[in-house]
């Protein structure tokens, strides 16, 4: 579904990702694991347009995605949800969420898609008319995600969900990740320095190190690594 291959991306002069080959395919969650810096918001970043590679090549659904614009990627069915939120604090939880069906395909079924939103995350109903800023920081991260899932999205890549989060909350977000590929058929990419947490829910998984893919696996594979238990599960 998304094939990403020998893609090498710089700041400028300096070179951020090496050559880096990773593929996602349909119906899986796929974590993409790694310490902060190395990388990996930097791939998802140029695989939605914000960034354009040096060389290689990002291919969805067999369509080369290099040089499309982002709002022509997430008409296509790509949509990232970044790290940090980015909301339109002072618009309502629910303007906030219609701001993700902007694309026709997606506006016609606006009301439709906003009750399975609700349905999936029961507080963001409660919350319709709150503005964005009074939301603690995990009704936040769920309201991120149900605006990327208002697009009606095939595949969705997840920048970091558990940053900043108490685990328990953490805990209902993956919960959520994993009820909407089981009940949806959602293609999902997860980027996280949290290994633990997302290789519980994986399918399979890569690690990246100073802008490249160290090491892929089955996530079961990746938890007896001796490399991953040495520099992310504390082991």
């Amino acid at each position: 579904m998304l094939n990403i291959k020998q893609l090498s991306v710089a700041y400028e002069v300096i070179p951020v990702l090496h050559e880096v080959d990773l593929t996602v395919n349909k119906g899986e969650i796929v974590a993409l694991v790694g310490s902060n810096g190395a990388g990996k918001t930097t791939l998802l970043n140029t695989v939605v347009g914000m960034m354009q590679p040096r060389s290689g090549d990002i291919a969805f659904n067999d369509v080369s995605l290099v040089k499309l614009p982002p709002h022509k990627i997430m008409a296509r069915g790509l949509v990232l949800i970044p790290e940090g939120y980015r909301l339109f604090p002072y618009m309502t939880v629910r303007e906030n969420l219609f701001l993700g069906a902007y694309q026709t395909h997606a506006w016609k079924k606006k009301e439709e898609t906003i009750k399975w939103v609700h349905a999936l995350f029961p507080i963001l109903y409660e919350r319709s008319n709150m503005q964005a800023a009074f939301l603690s920081g995990g009704e936040q991260q769920m309201l991120c995600i149900g605006r990327g899932l208002m697009s009606c999205p095939d595949l969705i890549m997840v920048d970091e969900p558990s940053i900043g989060l108490a685990p328990l909350l953490v805990e209902n977000i993956y919960k959520a990740l994993n009820q909407l590929r089981e009940s949806q058929g959602l293609t999902i990419l997860i980027s996280e320095q949290s290994a633990l947490r997302v290789l519980a829910y994986a399918d399979r998984g890569y690690v990246m190190q100073e802008g490249r893919v160290i090491l892929e696996d089955s996530t079961e594979n990746l938890r007896n690594s001796e490399l991953v238990q040495r520099a992310y599960l504390g082991k």
